[in-house]
């Protein structure tokens, strides 16, 4: 908006008495929403996807860590060079419930305090767990792995106040036509900070080779330094970010539409996008514009709707969905891997310690770099050509096959060296359809969908749902493994994944197209009197 055009539409709003200014603050906050939806690509719009994707680095790198760590604890710790299942479960599970209880937590408090107050405040959680980890050591009252446990719920906690807030925050900023390509770039940060977890767990190894091939037969105590720089470097990436979260502006739809200030929105809109940054004058005329207000109430109302509970349900579901197999199977490669033998087995010297803690890390890099990581690009690249919809189902059915093939196939494809190379390639090709399908767009359809007064709570939602799957699926896969014998049932996981991929399709049959449309718009609200009566007083 022109400064001649806001100083038209304030020349009719007169200070000192109430009066009706609905047909201009309409038409203001119509103004600045296409200012925003409408902004060219800037280096204010490349901060955010930065600093956002900063955090999504660390929490992906805590979360998936433990899939390695989990097995040195086992080396130090465990009985029988391992973990038991119930610590093996424990530690794995740990973060995906934290993660479930921040999502709903963060995702319900951005919306009622605000998207900045918050931000920052998830990544402080995440930066003292993530320490507190690498610090834990044994007593007589309480074991390691117990306080490890409750160390990363803790973690987790953070880790699920990054969803909702990162990803409303990139959406409300950005612009209509490169809206999916920003959220994608914040989400493709995940694959980076799983592949650096691999990559700086390989390094450790590598670091530790000759004193662990030193080291007297079972004694482990060298591996205790190992998992304890694999989980403490996480919060390093955490550290840098910090300050540019705690300073990054409020997004002007929060401002807008539930702090009912168009004019101070009007004016941060402006100053972010050449200056990155917005000033409050604590002298200004405040508008208190008279827009649906979040309540329990209003909660029922809007969602008690068909159409709006379908848009709901369905994110929430296919991010369930999708997050039974990729949890499943992230969580839990390094077993997986050793199924098949792709690691080695367990032996009595120092060499085969070394060779199992050496091919889990290369195993789990190949797999970033063969498939989480281009898939996720894949997304970037097509999201706003193809739409999310197209690129969901399109995942979904894939994904389907490949869990039936590996599944039903598990036997000949695990049978010679040539096949299990096979299955690899296989399983590569599941991580890829994965990110270059609903793991990317189960992130970005719940950002994009709802109301901004319930944007963050709604995210938030099926961002929970997706871990409540998660959890189901690492106690699931804990408890059905070994049926019949070691890693026995796997390949009967295997085909319960392709079941849950199956049900994804449907559930995002449910939901519309959202690529070149704006936040407006996709709310399911009629934006043409969506201020009815406002008035204007100095507070």
């Amino acid at each position: 908006m022109s400064n001649s055009e806001k100083d038209g539409l304030s020349d009719k709003i007169h200070v000192g008495k109430p009066v009706n200014t609905t047909y201009v603050i309409n038409e203001r906050r119509r103004a600045a929403l296409a200012e925003i939806d409408n902004a060219k690509f800037s280096l204010f719009h490349a901060k955010v996807c930065l600093v956002a994707g900063v955090g999504f680095f660390t929490d992906a790198y805590d979360i998936f860590a433990i899939n390695i760590a989990s097995t040195m604890l086992g080396y130090v710790y465990g009985k029988g060079q391992k973990l038991n299942p119930q610590q093996d479960l424990g530690v794995k599970v740990a973060t995906p419930v934290g993660t479930l209880v921040g999502q709903l937590l963060f995702g319900w408090l951005a919306d009622l305090v605000g998207r900045k107050r918050m931000y920052g405040i998830e990544l402080m959680v995440i930066i003292v767990a993530t320490f507190a980890q690498a610090l834990l050591g044994n007593g007589h009252a309480v074991s390691i792995i117990g306080t490890l446990v409750v160390w990363r719920f803790i973690a987790g906690v953070g880790i699920g106040g990054d969803y909702p807030l990162s990803a409303v925050i990139s959406s409300e900023f950005a612009s209509t036509r490169i809206r999916g390509r920003m959220m994608a770039a914040v989400f493709a940060a995940q694959g980076w900070g799983n592949f650096a977890a691999a990559v700086v767990a390989a390094i450790t190894v590598a670091a530790y080779k000759n004193t662990i091939l030193n080291d007297p037969v079972m004694n482990f105590e060298h591996i205790d330094f190992m998992w304890r720089i694999l989980i403490g470097l996480g919060c390093v990436p955490g550290v840098i970010a910090l300050y540019f979260r705690l300073t990054i502006p409020e997004t002007p739809r929060f401002t807008m539409d539930i702090e009912r200030n168009v004019l101070q929105a009007s004016t941060d809109i402006e100053n972010v996008l050449t200056k990155g940054t917005s000033k409050i004058d604590p002298d200004a005329v405040i508008q208190r514009a008279d827009v649906p207000k979040a309540s329990f109430a209003d909660f029922r109302r809007h969602f008690g709707q068909w159409k709006n509970f379908k848009i709901l349900f369905g994110t929430s579901y296919s991010w369930f969905a999708l997050d039974v197999a990729f949890y499943g199977l992230s969580l839990n490669s390094s077993i997986i891997l050793q199924a098949i033998n792709f690691g080695t087995p367990l032996g009595k010297d120092q060499q085969a310690v070394y060779n199992n803690l050496h091919n889990i890390c290369v195993g789990n890099i190949i797999l970033a770099v063969a498939g989480l990581i281009p898939g996720y690009y894949f997304s970037f690249l097509f999201i706003d050509s193809w739409g999310r919809k197209k690129i969901q189902l399109m995942g979904f059915i894939v994904l389907t096959i490949l869990f039936m093939t590996m599944g039903f196939g598990y036997d000949r494809l695990t049978a010679t060296d040539a096949a299990r190379k096979g299955f690899v390639v296989l399983y590569c090709f599941a991580n890829f359809f994965q990110n270059f399908g609903p793991n990317t767009t189960t992130f970005v359809i719940p950002g994009e969908i709802f109301p901004t007064r319930y944007r963050s709570t709604a995210h938030g939602i099926s961002a929970a749902s997706g871990k409540l799957g998660a959890i189901i699926a690492q106690v699931g896969f804990a408890k059905l493994k070994d049926i019949h014998g070691t890693n026995q049932f796997v390949k009967h996981i295997l085909e319960i994944f392709a079941l849950f991929m199956l049900t994804g399709v449907f559930s995002t049959l449910l939901l519309p197209e959202t690529k070149g449309q704006t936040l407006e718009k996709l709310s399911n609200e009629d934006q043409e009197d969506f201020v009815r009566v406002t008035n204007v007083r100095r507070e």
